[in-house]
């Protein structure tokens, strides 16, 4: 009996462990159980389903780590959409902030402007049920103003409590978030317009109407034969030399001392009374070629007089356009210019403009004005196409008369702007001034048919400039050239024509020094005195932006 157990107990010890063990003595139990553990890690049928177990923990935190940090960007978003509306409306055209930093004379926080974003960040919240699940809110705000840019900056952080990330020892996600919003405030610009309007500008605008003027011009005729090319304007008795006062046609026959230029081609008689410069006046009426005793002749106007009072395109019948034509309608393009851009912007009375011309002294021929639209006679519109009307007569006294004096026009012109602003409001306005001149000075004077002082022609100096530049005001200067005068005769008026012309090299660098930075240029033509005038316009504003 005991034998058979032995033998059975033997040989299941033999089909569990593979191989058949000789015990010579008892066998320990601590030998069993080592035999069963190694068993046991021997046999990989169980480890799924253990590392499965074990890896649930970490996937289960990274889940709820989704879930908490989602919540938290969804609260971020709602925040951030709150400081977005605060700095926004802040900068708005109707905020009080706006209207405050308008007052403000120079650069910083504007005052108010903290309390105004900030209390519509939070009454933006407080509005939103849904915005909930965040604590420790803690908004901040600032509002400055730099020239003419307004700033609003917004900023929030807070925390917002976690579920499952709470676990692992996470209690809260902080959150953060700024918006910035700007705003241009309105420029407010005086636009003072200081116009050249002595003889040198009585020049016609094209070479053609040089020499359309030319051909018939009696206007010192013993000292240019072949024509003056300037239309003056003198209205005294005798203040420029003509030919005799014949009254007929006498092409095939004409009489001693009559105008006879384009190799006698045509023939000016000068209407009664005569003995005044006529060159302005023919100017206004224009002339017309005709055909006398079979040749082709170009003759004036004289029926159509008084003709016209301005001239706004060249080579019209009607008359012939000086460069103060060209000018002044420009001046007409550039109100046009800016009351569209007040249209524009929907900002009313944001620009002035005044026509201040000059000769011996400067005057307010149209002062200051905000409405640019109107066209009936007493507009500035019509004020500045009839603007050639004001060149040098010799008996206005608002202007004087005699060469060019710029050492006066700026200190009139310095007077005449009381107050420097930084055009925040239409009662701070920002003043510019456009100086449009050929830039020969000329000291000379003239005054009930007397001339005194020296015509010899200068530059300007440009600390006439210096002083309004140093107050803060800006100066564009448009510079249309100096016409070489030729042919030039020594004899006449102590030998001007020379000093005239040996003084244009130096006029544009002269100009520039008196021009603020940028703010030179250069136009000719109608058309380029046109555009000049619109460029200065745009840059003045653009600048005024970004300085002011």
């Amino acid at each position: 009996m005991p034998t058979t157990i032995s033998t059975t107990l033997f040989a299941i010890l033999r089909d569990k462990f593979g191989k058949t063990r000789v015990q010579t003595g008892p066998v320990p139990g601590l030998n069993r159980i080592a035999g069963l553990l190694s068993e046991f890690r021997r046999d990989t049928r169980g480890n799924l389903a253990i590392i499965t177990a074990l890896a649930c923990v970490p996937m289960i935190g990274a889940v709820g780590c989704v879930i908490d940090y989602t919540n938290a960007s969804m609260i971020k978003t709602k925040l951030q959409a709150a400081a977005d509306a605060a700095t926004l409306a802040t900068v708005s055209v109707s905020s009080p902030v706006v209207a405050a930093a308008k007052q403000m004379s120079g650069n910083g926080a504007v005052s108010g402007g903290s309390t105004y974003a900030t209390g519509f960040f939070n009454a933006n919240l407080s509005q939103a049920p849904e915005n909930t699940g965040y604590t420790s809110l803690s908004p901040s705000a600032t509002v400055t103003k730099n020239g003419m840019k307004l700033t609003a900056t917004v900023s929030f952080t807070a925390q917002v409590p976690t579920t499952f990330m709470g676990i692992m020892g996470f209690k809260n996600v902080a959150v953060s978030g700024t918006s910035t919003a700007s705003y241009t405030l309105a420029t407010y610009i005086d636009f003072y317009l200081a116009l050249d309007v002595s003889g040198s500008m009585g020049m016609p605008s094209t070479s053609s109407e040089q020499s359309r003027l030319m051909s018939v011009n009696p206007d010192n005729f013993g000292n240019y034969p072949s024509g003056c090319t300037f239309a003056c304007h003198f209205k005294a008795q005798g203040a420029c030399s003509q030919s005799n006062q014949g009254q007929t046609y006498a092409i095939n026959n004409p009489q001693p001392g009559q105008r006879m230029p384009n190799n006698q081609s045509s023939y000016i008689p000068n209407p009664s009374p005569g003995g005044y410069c006529q060159g302005y006046t023919i100017s206004r009426l224009g002339t017309t070629t005709q055909v006398i005793n079979g040749k082709s002749v170009t003759v004036v106007n004289w029926a159509a007089n008084p003709g016209v009072s301005s001239c706004s395109t060249p080579g019209t019948n009607a008359c012939i356009q000086l460069r103060l034509d060209a000018v002044g309608y420009a001046v007409t393009q550039l109100l046009t210019t800016a009351a569209n851009t007040e249209a524009q912007t929907g900002i009313a009375n944001q620009y002035r403009v005044g026509l201040y011309p000059f000769i011996r002294y400067l005057y307010a021929y149209y002062p200051l004005t905000t409405n640019l639209t109107s066209t009936g006679s007493g507009s500035i519109s019509n004020a500045a196409a009839q603007l050639a009307t004001l060149l040098d007569t010799g008996q206005n006294s608002s202007l004087g008369s005699g060469g060019t004096h710029f050492e006066n026009a700026f200190t009139d012109l310095n007077n005449i702007i009381t107050s420097v602003g930084t055009g925040t409001s239409p009662t701070n306005t920002l003043p510019y001034v456009f100086l449009v001149t050929d830039g020969s000075q000329d000291n000379q004077t003239y005054w009930n048919g007397s001339w005194s002082g020296s015509n010899h022609a200068t530059t300007i100096d440009p600390t006439y400039c210096t002083t309004l530049k140093n107050r803060g005001i800006t100066i564009a200067v448009l510079y249309i050239p100096y016409v070489n005068i030729n042919p030039v005769n020594s004899s006449f008026a102590n030998d001007e024509d020379d000093y005239a012309n040996w003084n244009i090299p130096n006029i544009p660098g002269a100009l520039q020094q008196c021009a603020s930075p940028n703010f030179f240029y250069t136009a000719s033509t109608p058309t380029d005195i046109n555009n000049a005038l619109n460029e200065m316009f745009q840059q003045a504003i653009s600048t005024a932006h970004i300085t002011n």
